[in-house]
This record gives C-alpha cells, structure tokens and sequence, in this order.
C-alpha cells in the first residue's frame, strides 16, 4: 500500500518521503517538517498512540488511512475529530479520492 501512496503522490507531483514509523525519531525543526503526514492505522487504539508518535515529530497535519473505518458513516469523522487529524480515509479508496484528500489537507 506504501508503494502505490508513493507512486500516485509522485505521480500527481507531489515530494515524497517514505518512512516507517519506528525511522520518524524525535521532533524535528519547522522547516524540515512535511506540509502532510499520511499514516496507516489499524484501529482507533492503535492510531492514537501513532498519531501521537507523528504529532511528537511533526507539526504538519496528519491524514488518516485505514481499512477498520466505512465510506460514508459518520464515524469516520468522529474518528477523525477523536485523534485530532485532518481526515481519516476508509480504505479501499481511489487514486482521485486519495488526491482531493491531500488537497483538501494541506489547504
């Protein structure tokens, strides 16, 4: 799934930097922050201990992935509210729907 975030950002010409969540390491400085971070998270506790792991590194706004939320429930922007992010996106999702996305989170 890393791979085809990375290729369809690229390919949308967007920078991308790939990492793992363990490689993030401490808070680094404004300026070398990304203007997005997109995580995978299993389930809503495990996405709160990854969101504060990426928020402690990061100050950038943080867009959600995982397989555990629904298209078109409310509790997917409960979750989203719940953990502080920008947006949670249910997986599956398309190229387009991961696009507008990240536009609508980095504005």
């Amino acid at each position: 799934m890393q791979d085809v975030l990375v290729r369809w950002l690229k390919d949308a010409g967007y920078a991308v930097t790939s990492c793992t969540l363990h490689a993030i390491g401490g808070p680094r400085p404004a300026a070398l922050a990304p203007r997005l971070v997109i995580t995978d998270v299993p389930n809503l506790q495990a996405g709160i201990a990854i969101v504060e792991a990426v928020r402690h590194a990061f100050s950038s706004p943080i867009l959600v992935v995982s397989a555990r939320f629904r298209r078109g429930l409310r509790a997917s922007s409960d979750v989203a509210r719940r953990l502080g992010v920008s947006a949670v996106l249910p997986k599956p999702f398309t190229r387009e729907e991961l696009l507008e996305a990240v536009c609508q989170a980095i504005a």
